[in-house]
């Protein structure tokens, strides 16, 4: 009786209203676009054309994990290869400022200098990773390992785009760096997900927006 009311001749209204919503919630979807093969490229030539990027602007949420407990904020950041400035905000109010230029890291207030070396260090060369000198090239399987002596990136030799990095730094420890999420900007790819560690310090960033600049 039921069925009966919500039908119309022989034709059920309940599978058309079912297929209609469908129809519009695979219409609605996000189009995920695929990063593009780019094999057969010499990833040294790649790392010479992306270093024509002189500076990235990025706002970001960013994630601090220690010991169990979270804090999260959003972030805005200007780098380039010699200077950065990271500004760390918290429910809308500027929580942190960071800057680093010719070697040397600011903070106000002042950041224990495990977390401070993580935010500067490890977020100049993950953002930054075409900038590594003096390398070598290895080849593993389906990966590159580009390596020097105080970096070791592993890129995919299908995208040419970086799966990890690890970092050495000044005093002998190991920043570790993984890439998710790629998309595209103005022609060029990015990983939009970071997770950066530096033992007791973990920071994920999530990116918003990312704009560049090239020479």
């Amino acid at each position: 009786m039921i069925f009966s009311k919500l039908s119309q001749g022989n034709t059920p209204i309940l599978p058309n209203l079912f297929l209609t919503v469908c129809i519009l919630l695979v219409s609605c979807a996000p189009k995920v676009i695929a990063v593009p093969e780019r094999e057969g490229i010499d990833l040294r030539d790649e790392l010479i054309r992306k270093g024509g990027i002189f500076a990235i602007d990025a706002t970001f949420t960013i994630e601090f994990e220690k010991g169990g407990s979270t804090m999260t904020g959003d972030a805005v950041l200007r780098l380039t290869p010699d200077d950065l400035n990271l500004r760390i905000y918290s429910l809308g109010f500027l929580a942190s400022e960071i800057t680093s230029s010719g070697g040397l890291m600011k903070s106000v207030p002042p950041i224990e200098g495990t977390r401070l070396q993580l935010l500067v260090d490890g977020i100049r060369s993950s953002f930054f990773w075409w900038s590594i000198k003096d390398y070598e090239i290895n080849e593993v399987d389906t990966t590159s390992i580009v390596t020097n002596s105080w970096r070791r990136i592993v890129f995919n030799k299908r995208t040419l785009l970086p799966e990890k990095q690890e970092v050495l730094t000044a005093d002998g420890r190991e920043i570790l760096i993984r890439y998710e999420d790629p998309r595209p900007i103005e022609g060029e790819w990015f990983p939009f997900k970071m997770r950066i560690s530096l033992n007791p310090y973990v920071v994920n960033v999530a990116i918003k927006n990312l704009s560049y600049n090239t020479r």
